[in-house]
């Protein structure tokens, strides 16, 4: 016979072990009590028990039968013990029949059975009692009845019984809802999960507004979700780009290749054909290359070459490398780099991403404009600025420009692939940096490094 589910869960076995482990602790913690008290109620009737016998010991003889029958008398609860015996065991007065045989005239405390007999008849009682021998050769003995403290173990077990079954019933109750409130959470969360699988990116899995493991690991899940959702509709984005950035050079190709063939009537007209094509294909390649080095760097494969690079090198090479292309359009370009910024990265992607920036800014800004290359510290932060004074971004396209085969209208004629932010965009990603393009005048374009320091 198969249990349910719900007792074979995780949740409700655990549930039994810490009922368990309570328990035990509860047992332990009642045994303690009991001790404690049986030890303390002893000490106290073996103390009040001496003070007796010491106290009837040292009256004359002729007041101690009145002195025992005294105690004997005044004692409702019928808990106090006292006989005085002649040498040879006969009782003389009291209300002990005879005296015990476990117990001895040394004067120690022992716990002995003895015989009460009284107006209600003959009957046996534990007690703690001590003897003593007289100076005449009677011997005293008194004692107290201790049956209360088996009374006080039997009432703690009834507390016991009592107690712990409620508690583990209740234990065992509480283990089972939560078992069953787990597997219902489960259940919900395999269904999201199967549709996910069955291609319905959109689905998410539930959360309950708890700050409790299951709603933790749901944010998280939906998370992840949300970023393969959207790197899907990327990919499909890009496919879509793809193939219509592709098909429009490799179209002019294939009608250049076509009239060439037809019209050609000389070499020199052939090559001339040739070369226009050789250029398209050119074309077609460098935008293959570009998407190939932007999966490369988002696939993170370059992170295990991380190291401490000097900002104010990468700036100063960069300024280096584009200050005669500046010069040849007619462009001029100011550099100002301080010095002891580092930043921890791999030194050619940074240097990529910035001379993407520049390139950007030299290309668009018009002859006679100005492009400012700088390396500023912005609080804890270093901050790579590239400023132009061209045309800029406009608001509603500051978001866009990041996007693959984004072409602006303002560069629908300006030679490129609209890759070049992009490739920004996936450097500074994998770097955890930030980067943000804002109005000038003309552009703005920061790449901030919060781990950056002196």
């Amino acid at each position: 016979m198969h249990l349910p589910e719900f007792i074979r869960s995780t949740t409700f076995r655990w549930t039994l072990v810490v009922s368990g482990a309570f328990a035990v602790c509860i047992f332990l913690l009642f045994g303690f009590i009991y001790w404690q008290t049986a030890v303390y109620m002893t000490a106290r009737v073996d103390n009040a028990i001496s003070d007796e016998v010491n106290a009837i010991a040292a009256d004359p003889p002729e007041r101690r039968l009145d002195a025992i029958d005294a105690r004997v008398k005044q004692d409702p609860r019928r808990v106090r013990l006292a006989g005085l015996f002649s040498a040879d065991g006969r009782r003389i007065a009291g209300n002990v029949e005879r005296l015990p045989p476990g117990l001895q005239d040394d004067s120690a405390i022992r716990s002995v059975v003895v015989v009460r007999v009284d107006n209600h008849g003959r009957e046996n009682q534990t007690a703690r009692a001590i003897a003593r021998s007289l100076p005449n050769g009677e011997v005293l003995m008194i004692g107290r009845n201790v049956d209360e403290l088996v009374e006080i173990a039997r009432i703690v077990e009834e507390a016991l019984a009592l107690g712990m079954l409620p508690a583990l019933c209740l234990a065992v109750a509480t283990g089972a809802l939560l078992s069953l409130r787990a597997k219902t959470r489960i259940e919900q969360v395999n269904k999201q999960v199967e549709r996910v699988i069955g291609g319905d990116l959109r689905q998410r899995l539930p959360t309950h507004g708890l700050d409790d493991p299951f709603d933790k690991l749901a944010v998280m899940v939906n998370g992840m979700l949300d970023e393969i959702e959207a790197l899907i509709h990327k990919v499909a984005g890009v496919g879509d780009d793809i193939a219509h950035d592709l098909r429009t050079p490799l179209t002019r190709v294939r009608v250049r290749l076509e009239r060439g063939r037809e019209n050609a009537r000389t070499l020199e007209q052939l090559r001339a054909v040739t070369d226009q094509a050789i250029a398209g294909l050119d074309q077609s390649l460098a935008v293959i290359t570009a998407l190939l080095r932007i999966a490369e760097i988002e696939h993170s494969r370059r992170l295990a070459g991380f190291s401490e690079v000097a900002l104010p090198d990468v700036v100063r090479e960069i300024g280096d490398m584009y200050e005669p292309i500046a010069e040849d359009r007619g462009v001029t370009l100011r550099l100002d780099a301080a010095d002891g910024f580092t930043v921890r990265g791999d030194r050619d992607l940074l240097l990529e991403a910035v001379a993407n920036l520049v390139d950007n800014a030299v290309k668009f800004t018009p002859r006679g404009g100005r492009v400012e290359l700088a390396l500023l510290r912005g609080g804890s932060e270093s901050v790579v600025r590239v400023r132009d004074n061209g045309p800029g971004i406009g608001a509603n396209e500051r978001d866009a420009v990041v996007r693959r085969f984004y072409r602006s209208d303002k560069s629908r004629h300006t030679e490129g692939l609209g890759l070049g932010l992009s490739v920004v965009a996936a450097i500074v990603k994998l770097h955890g940096l930030r980067f943000t393009i804002s109005a000038g005048p003309g552009c703005v374009a920061e790449i901030a490094c919060p781990q950056a320091h002196d």
